[in-house]
């Protein structure tokens, strides 16, 4: 037998439910009843990286990313909330995708994916 999918994300947080609401404003995570969020289907990477990686900040063990549809409009949302991006066109190619960074509110790293046009 093999995992068929990511049945959730589970990690420590300071304020969880401030936390979680973060997440459902602002990335359409979850409800208000903590309800299941229902992804759409699509590839998933599941990768470990070295210790030493400059790939996400230092002191983080984890870097969750989020694939998203229409990444303009979505960054726009974000920075008319006050939300820090990050982007670099080094990081989009036409066989990957985009890319931009954020971090929630407890400084974790998020990575949000618009995957290439099929």
């Amino acid at each position: 037998m093999s995992a068929v999918g990511i049945g959730g994300v589970f990690f420590r947080a300071n304020d969880p439910k401030a936390l979680q609401e973060w997440y459902r404003k602002h990335l359409g995570l979850g409800a208000d009843d903590g309800s299941p969020w229902m992804q759409q289907a699509g590839p998933t990477m599941f990768m470990p990286f070295r210790r030493d990686t400059d790939y996400f900040p230092e002191g983080k063990q984890w870097m969750i990313n989020f694939r998203v549809a229409e990444l303009d409009h979505l960054l726009s949302a974000l920075r008319d909330a006050g939300i820090a991006i990050t982007t670099n066109p080094e990081w989009d190619t036409p066989e990957t995708g985009r890319f931009a960074r954020i971090h929630d509110p407890e400084g974790n790293p998020v990575e949000l994916w618009e995957p290439p046009a099929e």
